[in-house]
């Protein structure tokens, strides 16, 4: 049975082709969104009817613009934002095409700052902050390799990896283990102390794309290759126990919703989809075609989940 369209419940316009869309994951921020394209990327703060009751639609303030001179193509908050008390505090990194990590910091008035890590000698795919201080970051590239950073651009660790690193995560409640996706299609999880593996998941199919650790369940692992979406139960085996074709010519993204455990979102080709699934059930809450489309993300507290597109940031709101 074909996947019926669903039109976004939410969406606001914006300047020029979103590439990556990143809300903040973390409670005292979880408002925050930043987005970015080929040369900036902006900030701004949402508000839902889900939130807030009296409002009936939602509410989109744009709060600063960051000039950037090259494409975005990762987005990491740190768990240092926060907007709730003086001074203001605006953290994030991103993966630029220029091979170059960069950590933005601004207090959303006069003071901004930006701090370059350079080492990657490749496209760096993904950047992830530690959850709890927010004082160490972790990028993976198609150099091979997985690195640590302190916040201050000191290189920690450098991991060689099998193959290009295309996802890294920090775990969701231990910051001692880290997460790595390589598109050869092997999951690795690293003691951060000894910068050893302690165990891997494969999903014996490539390339792997995308990996996403459960916010909400830390023993369950999903990720897409190829043309489908796998799952693991990482107590069981390291063999997937589950698996779908979900998009015919290739999937790109995948993500957990961060309130539960139940629903994951994936994008890929044909028609730019973005799909969302209710695991365990055979319908598809969510598939919607686009013109572009330019990553995935989901709210802290809602089962929302985002996608830039061009001139134009998409959200739908899922069942859960």
């Amino acid at each position: 049975m074909a996947d019926q369209e669903v039109k976004s419940t939410y969406s606001f316009e914006v300047q020029g082709y979103v590439h990556v869309v990143e809300f903040s994951p973390f409670e005292q921020s979880s408002q925050l969104v930043a987005y970015g394209g080929n040369n900036r990327v902006s900030v701004g703060k949402c508000v839902f009817p889900e939130e807030d009751k009296e409002l009936g639609d939602l509410e989109y303030e744009h709060l600063r613009d960051f000039h950037h001179g090259t494409r975005v193509d990762s987005i990491a908050w740190s768990p240092q934002t926060n907007i709730n008390t003086l001074p203001r505090v605006v953290r994030f990194s991103t993966a630029g095409s220029d091979r170059k990590i960069r950590i933005f910091s601004s207090d959303l008035k006069e003071k901004d700052s930006v701090q370059v890590l350079e080492g990657h000698t490749d496209y760096v795919n993904d950047v992830v902050f530690e959850p709890t201080n927010g004082e160490q970051l972790a990028s993976v590239s198609d150099d091979h390799t997985c690195r640590v950073w302190d916040v201050d651009g000191t290189q920690k660790a450098v991991m060689p990896l099998k193959g290009p690193g295309v996802s890294v995560h920090w775990h969701p409640e231990d910051p001692a283990k880290l997460m790595v996706a390589e598109k050869t299609g092997i999951i690795r999880f690293y003691d951060i102390i000894t910068c050893q593996p302690i165990m891997s998941l494969d999903c014996g199919h490539a390339p792997l794309t995308s990996a996403d650790w459960c916010r909400t369940d830390p023993l369950t692992v999903g990720a897409v290759a190829g043309s489908d979406w796998f799952m693991w139960d990482v107590t069981r085996s390291s063999r997937p126990e589950d698996r779908r074709q979900v998009h015919p010519e290739g999937a790109k993204n995948f993500r957990w919703c961060r309130v539960s455990e139940k629903l994951f979102a994936t994008c890929g080709r044909p028609g730019n989809q973005v799909k969302v699934f209710h695991k365990g059930h055979h319908q598809t809450p969510v598939c919607s075609s686009m013109t572009v489309q330019g990553g995935l993300s989901w709210h802290a507290r809602l089962p929302v989940c985002a996608v830039g597109g061009d001139r134009v940031v998409h959200m739908w709101l899922a069942e859960l």
